[in-house]
């Protein structure tokens, strides 16, 4: 298959607990920056520089090779109306993009619905996690999550399809007094055999992958690892998931988000080696979003929750630079008088992703219509 025919791939990797932007893409020579962060700022001497105004941290250097390269952008200030300094609840809307309501269909298991509207592959939508993202649930929409794939599976020990069969209905009655009858019982069921579809299916990516590449032994490692193995494999997976952090640094942040930094931009600049060496990698793009930046002032070990933020979109299709306008760190410019306020709606940027890069009407699944950047080539 060329690189034409192949169907665009987007790999979401949340960086959870609230990331620092501010201290990730530096205002490096805004004198703000350093008389409110005496214990955290970085020096114009240890920042990797990006212009005369913005850095990068000086623990991510192979993302500033990648933005380098024009492989990546730069999302300044995303966030939105009256951000919720609530990790549950900033997380869950930016996982259903409803600010302002309590909502249940996620913003990725809409497009998984979209994109495979006969549900004819459970594969269409995997986490690579504990758990299932908000993001990723849609009623009706068959979706896989994987803590490890090497060990991933319902039952897989079981070799007789018959008797794996027979065990997940004795699976399915044990749970009956506490899931219910009826429909509960029958999208039990569903699921399971989905599961158990998706779990013969992705045994075979270990088995098929091979590379050069060493990544790290951390856990967003492994999981881009695991990510570039399935995809690797071709079994139809469009859209993927996995989570970083934690970024919740209120002290030690020095420490904390130094290791976090190193961490992220190791793991994302060997999965695309990765894929650039088995010629797979120019129909993927990766967003890497987080539910809220940090305050402007340091509390003197570390920072406490904000509101806007950043995102980055990293990818070959990727038009590189800075989009959006970075926060201003004057006083009447701050939300809720100490925080970055957001100067660009994140359901713009999943707009962007939806509409120019995955080709799917975005406005059902956004809430409406929000501005789009043009950030692809």
């Amino acid at each position: 298959m060329t690189t034409a025919e192949r169907d665009p791939v987007l790999v979401i990797v949340q960086l959870v607990g609230g990331n620092d932007f501010m201290n990730t893409v530096i205002p490096y020579t805004n004198p703000l920056y350093h008389d409110a962060r005496p214990g955290l700022a970085f020096s114009q001497e240890e920042v990797l520089r990006i212009d005369d105004t913005l850095a990068f941290n000086p623990h991510a250097a192979p993302l500033k090779d990648m933005y380098d390269a024009g492989k990546m952008a730069v999302v300044q200030g995303v966030g939105y109306p009256d951000s919720s300094r609530s990790h549950f609840r900033s997380t869950y809307i930016w996982h259903t993009c409803e600010p302002e309501t309590i909502a249940t269909e996620g913003w990725l298991g809409q497009a998984i619905g979209e994109m495979d509207p006969e549900k004819q592959n459970s594969l269409t939508g995997v986490n690579f996690g504990r758990g299932l993202p908000q993001s990723f649930v849609s009623k009706g929409v068959p979706v896989t999550s994987v803590a490890d794939l090497d060990n991933y599976g319902l039952m897989t020990s079981i070799p007789d399809p018959d008797r794996r069969s027979l065990s997940l209905e004795r699976f399915k009655r044990m749970y009956a007094p506490v899931a219910g009858t009826g429909p509960v019982m029958d999208y039990l069921s569903e699921t399971g055999q989905g599961v158990l579809s998706g779990a013969d299916d992705l045994k075979k990516a270990p088995a098929m992958y091979k590379s050069d590449v060493e990544y790290a032994s951390n856990p967003l490692a492994k999981s881009l690892r695991d990510i570039a193995r399935v995809h690797l494999a071709d079994l139809g997976t469009r859209v993927f998931h996995t989570s970083h952090g934690d970024y919740d640094t209120h002290s030690r942040q020095e420490m904390t988000h130094e290791q976090d930094m190193v961490e992220l931009s190791r793991a994302i600049v060997d999965f695309f080696q990765d894929l650039e060496e088995h010629d797979a990698a120019d129909n993927v793009l990766m967003l890497v979003w987080t539910e809220f930046g940090r305050r402007l002032a340091d509390n003197g070990s570390g920072t406490d929750h904000g509101s806007g933020g950043g995102a980055f979109l990293i990818g070959n299709m990727v038009s590189g630079g800075l989009y959006a306008e970075y926060p201003s760190l004057e006083q009447p410019k701050l939300a809720n008088g100490e925080d970055l306020a957001h100067t660009y709606d994140f359901r713009g940027l999943y707009s962007t992703i939806l509409e120019q890069y995955l080709g799917l009407d975005s406005k059902p699944i956004v809430g409406g219509t929000f501005e789009q950047l043009p950030v692809f080539n």
